[in-house]
């Protein structure tokens, strides 16, 4: 028995075929629809009071701004209260009390100032309401109070909303007008619906005209904030390559030639003494260290997203090479700790070091062959640093040579960024003292440590 296999193709118009063009134009425009009048439609959306900033604005006082900031609420106020009137006036006094037409006028465009989307529903269900209760059928399908009302509900509302809306709003209220006079008016009628999409084309038109522009000038301010923090990024990265440039042509020229020169010096002089060719090994070492941070600092100043290097930075740790540094360049130097020693935060270590250096600089700088005392205090509440240097010896062979201030600057803004206390002043004895306090947070104890 020979077996037969059907093989079932696929339709032409398979579930997986994208749409014709037509439909999906339809279906986004549906879409667009339900976003714009039906979604949220009745949501909560204050009308935010206008701003006083204008040049009539500026000669009012404080209290008549106040008031003007709610200038738009009362023009919208108005323009119902005169709705109300216009309607109540086409109902007799017979009828259904007048002023109950009139509020259906009044109360959507109230409602514009809280629910914009919604006052535009409740203007075209009331329009309805008050064209079939009304017996003033030379306006049809508005009568003269609803059709204030719906225009400035239009109005309003599409300067609430984004042009899209104000189109959909439009469109509606045109086939709700043309049905009306379509099904139930006669020819005669159609002059008030024609008025009413005439009129609230133009309106919205000019609307959509002022979102158009003020969005074009929001796009053009945006540009110009983002062009003018370009050209100051710019000229910032052009003033940096400027300072990088002069500090590697002028300062590691130097540094260089003085590296050299002591790396040369002792081959000039036939059997220097130990002390002389340890004092030039100690000045090349010194200047090729300044200039690996000369370059660190280089690579910083040159480019702005430029990663530091992955080479530790000194510690207290690194205080007692510091120290013998000094003392090799003629400054007796001793150091005195008191407290618990313990590791502390690395901003804290590395700030401890650098305000120590800085100060033993000045001291080399300013006051060449006095001694100093390096004090460093563990408490409880952080790290207590002093550095005192006696006055200099009258006859020296070194000169003092004289600062921008930059050092004592420097040491001040390390303190403040962790929120330290700092003085520096001349002692009694002619000297000079830097005292520093860097607080350290007390460690948060783990959970289940202790019992």
């Amino acid at each position: 028995m020979t077996e037969t296999t059907h093989t079932q193709t696929t339709p032409p118009r398979a579930a997986g075929r994208p749409r014709r063009p037509e439909l999906r134009l339809v279906a986004d425009a549906l879409r667009g629809l339900r976003q714009d009048l039906f979604q949220g439609a009745f949501a909560y959306r204050p009308l935010p009071r206008a701003a006083v900033d204008g040049p009539l604005a500026r000669h009012l006082s404080a209290r008549a701004r106040q008031y003007a900031a709610w200038t738009p609420h009362l023009l919208v106020a108005g323009a119902g209260v005169a709705a109300l009137f216009a309607n109540a006036a086409a109902f007799r006094e017979g009828q259904v009390p007048r002023l109950l037409y009139g509020f259906l006028a009044l109360a959507p465009v109230l409602l514009t100032l809280v629910r914009p989307v919604g006052a535009f529903w409740l203007s075209l269900a009331a329009t309805a309401v008050t064209a079939a209760a009304g017996d003033s059928w030379d306006s049809w399908p508005w009568l003269p109070g609803s059709f204030l009302a719906h225009v400035v509900v239009l109005t309003v509302v599409a300067l609430r909303t984004r042009p899209r809306a104000a189109a959909w709003m439009w469109l509606l209220s045109a086939v709700y007008g043309l049905w009306s006079v379509s099904v139930l008016g006669a020819n005669h009628y159609q002059v008030d619906a024609a008025q009413m999409i005439l009129l609230s084309a133009l309106l919205l038109l000019a609307v959509a005209v002022r979102h158009i522009r003020r969005q074009a000038r929001q796009e053009v301010t945006a540009q110009q904030t983002v062009t003018e923090h370009e050209r100051s990024r710019r000229t910032l990265l052009e003033e940096r390559t400027t300072i990088a440039r002069e500090l590697h042509d002028v300062v590691a020229h130097h540094m260089s030639v003085v590296a050299i020169q002591a790396e040369a010096a002792p081959y000039r002089v036939q059997d220097p003494p130990p002390e002389l060719e340890q004092a030039f090994v100690t000045i090349r070492e010194n200047a090729v260290a300044a200039l690996t941070e000369l370059r660190r600092v280089l690579g910083v100043v040159r480019a702005e997203d430029y990663e530091a290097p992955d080479t530790p930075q000194p510690t207290l740790a690194d205080l007692d090479g510091l120290l013998a540094n000094v003392r090799e360049a003629g400054v007796a130097v001793e150091k005195a700790v008191t407290g618990a020693v313990r590791e502390l935060p690395q901003g804290v270590e590395l700030s401890a070091y650098r305000i120590v250096q800085e100060a033993l600089s000045n001291t080399l700088r300013h006051a060449p062959g006095a001694s100093a005392r390096v004090e460093i205090g563990y408490v409880l509440g952080g790290l207590g640093l002093r550095v005192v240097n006696g006055p200099p010896p009258a006859p020296h062979l070194s000169k003092a040579s004289p600062g921008a201030g930059h050092g004592i600057t420097g040491m001040r803004e390390r303190v403040s960024m962790l929120d330290g206390e700092m003085t520096a002043q001349a002692t009694a004895a002619g000297g000079y003292e830097v005292t520093v306090f860097l607080p350290v947070p007390a460690a948060v104890p783990a959970a289940g440590d202790g019992a």
